[in-house]
C-alpha cells in the first residue's frame, strides 16, 4: 500500500489484505531495526568504552530519547493533519517544534558537565542531533497520514541507520565517546533531507490546512504520558526495592514492554483511518491488539520460566509464576495505545488526563499503600494499566456520544 488509499468503500478485497499485510510486515522489520540499533549501542559501547564513558553514553541516549519525545508527536500529529486533508503542510511548526527540543538540550549545557559529568562539547553535539531526529518526525508522519506505508517503513530504518549507525560505526572505529557522537550528529542531520525526497508527492499540490503547534503538543503530550506511565513502576522498583528484587523486577519489565509494542504495528496502519473517523477500523485495531495482547499472556502462563530466562537469564527461571501478571500490563498498555491515539485522532483536548491520573495514583499506591514487593509493585502496575485503559476508553467514549473534543 504505497499510494493512499481511497476513504470509506466496501470491505477490503484480497489484494488489498495482501497489500495491507506487507505494509505491516514492512512497518513491523523496520521497528525491529530500530530496536536492533538501539541495541547494539550499548553493547558495543560496554566493550569499547571505559567505564566512566560507557555511564555518559548511557546518559547521552538518555538524554535524546527523552527530548526526541516531541518527535513522535510531530509524527502522529502530522499523520492525522494529512489523512484529514491530503497535502496539508507543516508550515515553520515542525522546524520550530525541533529547535525548541534542541534548545532545549542545549539549555543543560551549563549544568550538564558538573553535574552529569559529560564533556562540554557533547551537549551542543547532543543539541544538534537532537533537532535532527525530531524535525524526521515531520516527513514519517506525511508517509503514514498518506498511508504510503512500505515507503513509511523505509523512512524508519533511514531515521534508525542515521541516528544509530554514526555512533555504531565510532565505537568500532575507536573515535571514543565524543568522536562516535560527532559522526553520529553528522549522519542524523543528513536524515531530514533524505526524508523529504521520499516523502515528496510528484504533482502534489500544498493545501492551506495547516499543522498547529496546538495540535503537535496534544500528540506529544499524550506519547510522553505513555511513556511516562508505562515506565513508572521500573523506576518506582529502583526506589523501592532491594537492589537484587529491582533487578528481578527490571527483567519483568522486559516482558511488559514486549507485550506493549508487540502489536504497536496495529495502531501505525489504523491512526490514518481513525483520524478519518473510522468506527470500523477503531473496532478492528482493539480487536487485532487485544488477541495479540490474549495471545502473549496466554504464551506467559505456559512458559512463564522460560519468559523469564530469555529474558534475563537462567537465574531468573524461578520467577516464572509472575510472568502473566507482566504480560498482560504490557497488553493492557498496548491497548491504551491504541485508544490515546484515537483520541488524538479525534481531536480530543486533553487525551493524556487519563494516563497522568493513573501515574499519580500507580506513585501514591507504591510509596505509601503497600509493602515494598515485588509483587506489590508489579500488581499496583498491572492496576495502573487497567485505570489507565479504563479512563481512556470512557474518555473516548464520551467524546463519541456528545460530538466534543
Amino acid at each position: 500500500m504505497d499510494h493512499p488509499s481511497g476513504r470509506g468503500g466496501p470491505a477490503l478485497s484480497a489484494p488489498s489484505r495482501r497489500s495491507i499485510g506487507l505494509s505491516g510486515a514492512a512497518v513491523t522489520i523496520a521497528g525491529a531495526i530500530t530496536n536492533a540499533f538501539g541495541y547494539v549501542v550499548p553493547v558495543l559501547g560496554a566493550r569499547r568504552l571505559s567505564a566512566g564513558d560507557l555511564g555518559a553514553l548511557a546518559t547521552v541516549l538518555a538524554i535524546v530519547a527523552i527530548a526526541s519525545v516531541p518527535g513522535t508527536g510531530l509524527q502522529i500529529a502530522m499523520a492525522v493533519r494529512r489523512a484529514r486533508h491530503p497535502g496539508a503542510t507543516a508550515g515553520r511548526v515542525a522546524t520550530v517544534t525541533a529547535l525548541v527540543c534542541g534548545g532545549a538540550v542545549l539549555a543543560l549545557a551549563p549544568v550538564a558537565g558538573p553535574l552529569l559529568d559529560l564533556p562540554p562539547v557533547l551537549t551542543p553535539l547532543l543539541a544538534v542531533y537532537t533537532f535532527a531526529i525530531v524535525l524526521s518526525g515531520r516527513r514519517l508522519g506525511e508517509l503514514q497520514g498518506d498511508e504510503r506505508f512500505l515507503r513509511l517503513a523505509l523512512g524508519m530504518s533511514v531515521l534508525a541507520a542515521g541516528r544509530y549507525a554514526g555512533l555504531v560505526a565510532g565505537l568500532l572505529l575507536g573515535l571514543g565517546l565524543t568522536g562516535s557522537v560527532l559522526l553520529g550528529t553528522v549522519l542524523a542531520l543528513g536524515v531530514p533531507s533524505v526524508l523529504a525526497v521520499m516523502a515528496r508527492t510528484p504533482g502534489a499540490a500544498p493545501n492551506d490546512h495547516g499543522l498547529t503547534a496546538k495540535q503537535v503538543f496534544t500528540a506529544g503530550s499524550a506519547t510522553l504520558a505513555m511513556l511516562a506511565v508505562s515506565y513508572a513502576d521500573v523506576i518506582l522498583a529502583r526506589h523501592v526495592l532491594p537492589a537484587d528484587a529491582s533487578g528481578a523486577y527490571a527483567v519483568g519489565a522486559v516482558l511488559t514492554k514486549g507485550a506493549m509494542w508487540a502489536p504497536q504495528v496495529v495502531t501505525v496502519l489504523a491512526l490514518p483511518r481513525l483520524a478519518q473517523g473510522s468506527r470500523r477500523a477503531l473496532l478492528i485495531a482493539v480487536g487485532l491488539v487485544a488477541g495479540c495482547g490474549a495471545l502473549l499472556v496466554a504464551a506467559s502462563a505456559l512458559a512463564g520460566g522460560l519468559a523469564f530466562s530469555l529474558a534475563g537469564g537462567a537465574d531468573y527461571t524461578g520467577l516464572g509464576r509472575y510472568a502473566p501478571v507482566f504480560a498482560t500490563t504490557g497488553a493492557l498498555y498496548a491497548l491504551v495505545f491504541v485508544l490515546v491515539n484515537a483520541q488524538v485522532a479525534a481531536g480530543a483536548r486533553w487525551p493524556s488526563a487519563p494516563l497522568w491520573a493513573a501515574a499519580a495514583v500507580l506513585v501514591a499506591t507504591t510509596e505509601w499503600l503497600v509493602p515494598h514487593t515485588l509483587p506489590a509493585i508489579m500488581w499496583c502496575s498491572a492496576g495502573a494499566a487497567a485505570l489507565a485503559l479504563t479512563g481512556t476508553a470512557l474518555s473516548l467514549s464520551n467524546r463519541s456520544q456528545t460530538g466534543q473534543p
